[in-house]
């Protein structure tokens, strides 16, 4: 034999002490580096519990329901970009996680959901607290496994986590059968992992890369419309500095705020149904509605979109063929499938983002753009002057309010919510990491606080659901402890996991939130009033029998828990509640009354488009 194929090659695995299965998954993840875990038991996963106890590198979280851990695990995962952590027990256990594995997928958040399961022997013959996991959660997975052998293991956590937190991120499940947790093995621990098949990171080519460079240099009125694959791709830093030398303006979807400072000179904010005006016309073109339903154009919008790691959700796009209608649009996605699949696009490209744009940008460096867009940076100015993102207090709102006879005297002193979170971004200068509910109070925490940094905003944009604000509050604020966490969230929203202000509190978690308290189901509402002529199904959230009390009495709930709040109901009173809670070095809860009648504007409905918008 030669010396050349002779020579020893590195281990592709190590072989570790037995151990119990249990032992080995808890192994397992130390050797993924995993700090925390939010794990509720139950009989499939006690074993799993045990082991953990023995765990002097990973911090159990207890949550109170199986969707707050899994919430938690989501917030903790988009606040550092490293895959979350939960657990449950099987049956129902597990079907609690499936909202927060479907949240995680819609959003691409990296995310490991690990379920017990009945043992092999009693799978399909449903047992006590059975479910097809695997199969139920097919379509919501970027990969899942359910472990049928104890060697298999330390392959399927190490593959769990790569797959996780690669290419585009997402949700793993590994569903556990109890006996295989009960087994012995000595695990053998790979150091390599082979995925055939498996490309996590696309590289555009130069042919391609200079084309969009041509097509930059022919614009005159170019738009940067940028997602959330621009900060799960660590991209942010890339995109603010080819936006720079190139001095084209960035848009934003709501998964992507903060991946460019919002206060910068070049920034449109967001776009979309509650975006931004300015944004929305920027895009597609300042269109207006005559009397008679006939569309004509005021202005004209980009010539050219650079659409950088976005998914063209219709939340954004409206009526999705009239979205940038008459401008040449550029799609940089690593993930295919999202390529022509909402949006016609003129240059698909099939790359990292963060490759893609460190390629531009050189490009631009050694061949630099001629054109300076004055014209159009003129226009933007023009349109950002006549529709800021404003607020103001109208006798609809003190009138038709359920605040009224508490305002009699003090009409000038209603808070409204936009003036709730404009008052929170001035007293925590900007600096704190915010994460909403779903609703109303989810939009006008995008509009009024100005983000200046990635994953600082973390909400559920893709399926929006209620209840999401405090346990990811949570999960943040166990990945940054030193850093300011508030959950901004609506009454409704809040309710739906208000359970877990008691982990909170038992965990020491100084996870901070404001309710915006206005009684009702405010987004459905808005839609009623819109839509249905203002008639109300079933989104009051008060007492009907005691219309002039605040319902449900948070102050009394919160003090059940062991956590303070403070209700605050007049202007003059807010500024200094603020701080109160900003200086708590505990859980803390500020309840905000609100008035109903105020809607998030602007406001394109859905499936319309920018001339139908309502700003």
């Amino acid at each position: 034999m030669s010396s050349k194929t002779s020579k020893k090659r590195k281990p592709r695995r190590t072989l570790g002490k037995p151990m119990k299965g249990c032992e080995i998954l808890i192994a397992a993840l130390e050797r993924e580096g995993v700090d925390t875990i939010f794990a509720y038991p139950g009989g499939t996963s006690m074993e799993l519990h045990q082991a953990l106890t023995k765990s002097n590198q990973i911090r159990t979280i207890l949550p109170r329901h199986e969707q707050g851990g899994a919430f938690a695990a989501g917030g903790y995962a988009r606040a550092t970009g490293r895959a979350g952590v939960c657990m449950a027990t099987s049956g129902p256990g597990a079907t609690n996680l499936v909202t927060g594995i479907a949240d995680a997928w819609m959003d691409s958040v990296p995310l490991v959901s690990l379920t017990g399961q009945v043992p092999q022997a009693m799978i399909g013959k449903g047992a006590f607290q059975e479910t097809d996991y695997y199969g139920m959660t097919l379509g919501i997975v970027k990969h899942s496994s359910l472990i049928t052998d104890i060697r298999e293991i330390p392959r399927v956590v190490k593959e769990a986590f790569h797959i996780a937190q690669t290419g585009r991120p997402g949700p793993v499940v590994i569903d556990f059968p109890k006996n295989i947790q009960q087994q012995t093995a000595q695990p053998i621990w790979p150091t390599k992992l082979s995925l055939p098949g498996y490309r996590p990171s696309p590289k555009a080519d130069d042919l391609e890369l200079n084309e969009i460079i041509g097509l930059i240099e022919k614009s005159e009125r170019p738009v940067i419309y940028a997602g959330g694959g621009i900060i799960s791709g660590n991209a942010s830093r890339d995109l603010r500095a080819f936006a720079e030398a190139t001095k084209i303006p960035v848009t934003t979807t709501l998964m992507g705020v903060g991946a460019f400072p919002e206060n910068h000179k070049l920034s449109l904010r967001w776009l979309g149904m509650h975006g931004a005006a300015y944004a929305n016309w920027a895009v597609s073109g300042e269109l207006r509605k005559d009397t008679k339903g006939n569309t004509r154009k005021i202005a004209d919008g980009a010539d050219l979109l650079l659409a950088l790691g976005v998914r063209f959700d219709d939340r954004v796009t409206g009526k999705v063929d009239k979205f940038c209608e008459s401008g040449t649009i550029v799609h940089i996605d690593l993930d295919h499938s999202e390529h022509n699949k909402n949006r016609q696009v003129q240059l698909p490209v099939h790359s990292d983002v963060k490759y893609a744009l460190g390629k531009l940008l050189k490009m631009v460096k050694s061949r630099p753009i001629k054109a300076r867009f004055n014209k159009w940076h003129k226009q933007i100015a023009e349109w950002k002057q006549r529709a800021p993102l404003g607020y103001e207090v109208t006798e609809e709102v003190i009138n038709s309010s359920h605040m009224k006879e508490h305002l009699k005297g003090k009409e000038d002193q209603v808070i409204l919510p936009q003036h709730a979170v404009a008052t929170l971004y001035k007293e925590s200068k900007g600096n704190a990491i915010i994460t909403t509910g779903v609703g109303q109070h989810q939009m006008w925490a995008g509009q009024h606080y100005q983000y200046k940094n990635p994953r600082q905003l973390i909400t559920s944009a893709g399926l929006g659901s209620m209840g999401f604000g405090y346990p990811a509050a949570l999960g943040v604020k166990v990945a940054h402890p030193n850093k300011e966490v508030v959950d901004i969230d609506g009454d409704g929203s809040f309710l739906m996991n208000i359970q877990e202000l008691a982990t909170a509190k038992i965990e020491k978690i100084n996870a901070k939130a404001i309710i915006l308290n206005n009684q009702h189901l405010g987004m459905v509402m808005q839609w009623e009033d819109r839509f249905y002529k203002g008639n109300r199904g079933h989104t009051y959230l008060g007492d009907p029998d005691n219309p002039k009390a605040i319902y449900p009495d948070y102050p009394t709930i919160c003090a059940g828990y062991g956590v303070k709040c403070e209700r605050v109901m007049y202007k003059k009173d807010l500024k200094a509640a603020i701080r109160r809670m900003l200086a708590a070095k505990e859980p803390y809860i500020l309840e905000v009354i609100n008035p109903y009648t105020e809607h998030v504007l602007p406001f394109i409905p859905a499936g319309h488009t920018v001339a139908d918008m309502i700003y």
